[in-house]
């Protein structure tokens, strides 16, 4: 049985990620966008594996849980960001709450197509990059807040997002 993942992952944006070696510090803004392709691309590939549906263990997603997760993680990070963006400036939009855990089993992660969600997840990771890419240079420090109270910069959002990304290559490599 998959445990919900109850931590608070911002603190991602303070210090490295001891499980996958992601440095928030050491990301320039810049690269995010194909960062994000990349990632995208490496756990696309792994979708096509042969035991791509095979849980390594009973409290661990496969791989098709995982690539289903980053499809949506791409999707709601790609909503999120043009809620910043078209925010006033000065009161941070809120985002909707996104239960990951409560939507892995409501629309079965693990019961999609392979093939389908890396086509889904190209598709998701490529307009999400293409979004971070467009921002202008003068639009960075608009903020944003989650529904916990956490506040994130266009900045800190990026990188944020892209720890996802960068943490689940690592979860994936096999």
């Amino acid at each position: 049985m998959i445990l919900p993942d109850t931590k608070n992952w911002t603190w991602v944006l303070e210090r490295p990620c001891v499980e996958c070696g992601f440095d928030a510090d050491a990301i320039a803004f810049e690269t995010v966008p194909e960062r994000a392709r990349d990632s995208a691309t490496r756990i696309g590939a792994a979708l096509s594996r042969a035991d791509a549906r095979v849980r390594p263990d009973e409290t661990t997603w496969s791989v098709l849980e995982y690539g289903a997760h980053v499809r949506d993680v791409c999707r709601i990070f790609d909503t999120r960001l043009a809620l910043m963006l078209a925010g006033d400036g000065v009161a941070p939009p809120a985002f909707e709450n996104w239960d990951q855990d409560a939507t892995a089993v409501a629309d079965r992660y693990g019961e999609q197509d392979p093939a389908t969600v890396a086509d889904e997840l190209s598709i998701a990771a490529e307009s999400v990059a293409a979004a971070f890419a467009a921002v202008p240079a003068g639009s960075l420090e608009l903020r944003g807040a989650r529904s916990d109270g956490s506040l994130f910069t266009v900045t800190s959002l990026a990188r944020y997002f892209l720890h996802d990304l960068v943490h689940h290559v690592h979860d994936v490599r096999g």
